[in-house]
């Protein structure tokens, strides 16, 4: 009988995956519980928790430390995963926000340093940038490839006063998966953007949280939520889907009438 929504021999890289209670763990375990060969990456030493949590429950697994802002160490990353593994089929562009041991900046636009913006867009746009362009020409002389971008409601959709630069970059992520799906098309690569709203991760705030209340299904969605619609997109299945965004927010952006929300 055929199976469907697997990833039997299947490389997947998950980028931005340290976080126990995050997405990219939690799209990690997915892909391995489907049968993938599971490559994540972090910036500190938690990743190797999250690879021996992985192998404990049966997933192939190895785990990454790198600084995704710097070329030069995601193109060797690239190159050393290639000569181990012989493939990378599916990406997820997960890493962003705050590293660890970093303070978000919510400096509001007409104070804010040309240093904090840069780091924002760093951060949260040229490590998807830097990650696709080094795992693109393997993709392409395969003839395969899923690429996923974790990219926000918060840029595309609306912004919230003092992130100036983090919706810049999340805004822009959505104009890098169009392209990049137009040029890949072709070559069985398809390259797909999931806008998450309120999500109850660990380093959710306070006022997340509570906003994420006044969501049209009362919560904020639950890491595994935003990973399953990540997965699908991996899946060869989803083979007619490219440059297309998804939004993943309890019907959050539906609401007209906030003031009238109870």
């Amino acid at each position: 009988m055929e199976q469907f929504y697997r990833f039997d021999h299947q490389v997947c890289l998950i980028t931005g995956a340290g976080s126990a209670s995050g997405i990219g763990y939690a799209t990690a375990r997915i892909f391995g519980l489907l049968g993938a060969q599971v490559l994540i990456t972090g910036t500190t030493n938690r990743i190797y928790l999250r690879e021996q949590e992985l192998k404990k429950e049966g997933v192939i697994a190895a785990a990454f430390i790198i600084d995704l802002t710097d070329k030069s160490a995601v193109k060797e990353l690239i190159s050393q995963i290639m000569q181990t593994y012989g493939k990378i089929d599916v990406l997820v562009n997960n890493a962003g926000m705050v590293q660890v041991g970093q303070k978000e900046d919510f400096t509001l636009f007409h104070e804010l340093s040309d240093e904090s913006f840069e780091d924002s867009i760093s951060r949260n746009l040229m490590t998807a940038y830097n990650t696709t362009r080094a795992v693109i020409n393997g993709m392409r002389q395969q003839e395969y490839g899923r690429i996923v971008n974790v990219s926000s409601t918060t840029g595309p959709l609306g912004v919230n006063a003092g992130e100036v630069g983090y919706a810049t970059a999340k805004a822009a992520m959505l104009g890098l998966c169009k392209g990049i799906a137009l040029e890949s098309a072709r070559y069985h690569i398809t390259v797909n953007n999931v806008l998450p709203g309120w999500v109850a991760t660990g380093s959710q705030t306070k006022e997340e949280k509570n906003a994420g209340k006044y969501t049209p299904i009362g919560r904020s969605a639950r890491p595994e939520e935003i990973a399953h619609m990540i997965v699908f997109l991996a899946t060869r299945e989803a083979s007619y889907i490219t440059g297309q965004d998804f939004v993943v927010d309890g019907g959050n952006c539906i609401i007209e009438d906030k003031a009238n929300r109870q």
